[in-house]
């Protein structure tokens, strides 16, 4: 059985994302998920902040995975989201660029979900900040998708992202539910969100799209594995092809 060596770049304060990729894809004897983390603390929209994501830094981490032979390298995470999608455009450029493995991201892999599926007004599950926030809910409006319900906690520090709880992440998808959109998007790669997705989606009757998740589901494509083989995930893996 010839190996699939799945390549990710992690946030250094993420606790989440490791664990829950490695369970994902825990059921595909053929498939393993090898990580390469650079400096992320907060998520801000102050300088330094911001500085944390230079593509230098994240280069250099897919560098480190390019050693390994990966077969795709993902950036699982969501920075594209209040910085423009733009960005995550040009990383996966400069990612192949340099190590000549095909890339992608935990957005841009939501955002040819939405497309594929004719999503136009998504619901959204944040812990981030009002600011971050309002510049997601931009982004997405300036690619015609409207915002139906959202949700998010406000805080700042990245590590504290993964100590909100199942049942917090629950109440905040139930409640944006409510206002009917066509799917609802977790994003945030620190959330503890994905192994709750089959159950939000019984109770919600709506796909919920995890930005876990979707980093995975782009990645098996781009190596070639049958992203159905995949079960217990949601959705997702079973109906977006």
């Amino acid at each position: 059985m010839k190996r699939v060596l799945l390549g990710m770049l992690t946030p250094s304060s993420n606790t989440a994302l490791e664990p829950i990729t490695q369970a994902m894809v825990g059921g595909l004897p053929d498939v393993t998920a090898h990580f390469s983390r650079f400096k992320v603390t907060e998520i801000a929209l102050s300088d330094s902040a911001l500085a944390q994501f230079d593509d230098s830094e994240i280069l250099r981490a897919a560098e480190l995975l390019a050693h390994a032979k990966v077969n795709c390298i993902g950036w699982n995470g969501t920075s594209s989201g209040w910085l423009g999608f733009e960005r995550d455009v040009k990383l996966c450029e400069r990612i192949t660029a340099a190590t000549g493995i095909a890339a992608t991201t935990s957005m841009l892999a939501l955002n040819e979900i939405l497309e594929t599926t004719g999503v136009e007004r998504l619901g959204y599950v944040t812990p981030y900040r009002d600011d971050v926030q309002q510049k997601i809910l931009a982004n997405y409006e300036s690619i015609g998708i409207g915002c139906a319900g959202e949700r998010h906690l406000r805080l700042q520090d990245n590590f504290s992202f993964a100590e909100v709880t199942p049942e917090e992440i629950e109440e905040m998808t139930l409640a944006v539910a409510k206002d009917r959109p066509q799917a609802i998007a977790i994003i945030c790669t620190n959330l503890r969100a994905a192994p709750l997705t089959e159950k939000l989606e019984r109770a919600t009757g709506l796909p919920v799209y995890d930005t876990i998740a979707t980093v995975v589901w782009k990645s098996l494509i781009l190596a070639g594995v049958d992203v159905k083989r995949v079960t217990g995930w949601g959705s997702l893996f079973q109906e977006v092809g």
